[in-house]
């Protein structure tokens, strides 16, 4: 199902992505949808029995192969959130990590404009979501990455 997305993303930007990523050697590229409405970013956490289960982050997911950066991410935000991306707003970097597999993994992060909608989390990946503002107290105490809270912060400047 193909949708209208725009994107302020330059085509050259992910060529640089995508290069840089194999000078790396990295194994396994992964984007992240970072979603703001009102001040407040969605949080989505882990069920306990998936990995990095109980982790509250973004949605996120691996780019297949042959699949291009931004086709991955709106198909990972629909997959794990139910909402449409309309817009790529802004590359707000990336962070290293290796998977549950040990493959040397790029995350590459992106500011999402959604369509609004109901979130429909796919029950065998997630178990709740959050609205969360930087300066609420739910920041500093779900179990949220520190890659992850910079990413947000970020997104929030």
């Amino acid at each position: 199902m193909k949708h209208n997305m725009h994107s302020n993303i330059d085509s050259t930007l992910i060529q640089q992505l995508l290069t840089g990523a194999e000078k790396d050697d990295i194994e396994k590229l992964v984007v992240g949808a970072v979603i703001c409405i009102n001040n407040k970013f969605l949080l989505i956490e882990r069920v306990p029995s998936d990995s990095m289960g109980g982790f509250v982050g973004i949605p996120s997911g691996t780019v297949e192969v042959g699949e291009d950066l931004l086709t991955a991410l709106t198909r990972e935000v629909q997959e794990e959130t139910g909402l449409l991306v309309t817009a790529v707003l802004e590359y707000l970097g990336s962070f290293d990590y290796r998977s549950s597999s040990g493959k040397k993994t790029r995350h590459f992060n992106f500011l999402v404009e959604v369509k609004a909608g109901e979130i429909k989390l796919s029950p065998s990946e997630h178990q709740a979501y959050y609205w969360v503002a930087l300066s609420d107290a739910a920041f500093t105490k779900l179990n949220i990455s520190d890659a992850t809270k910079a990413v947000l912060k970020t997104a929030a400047e």
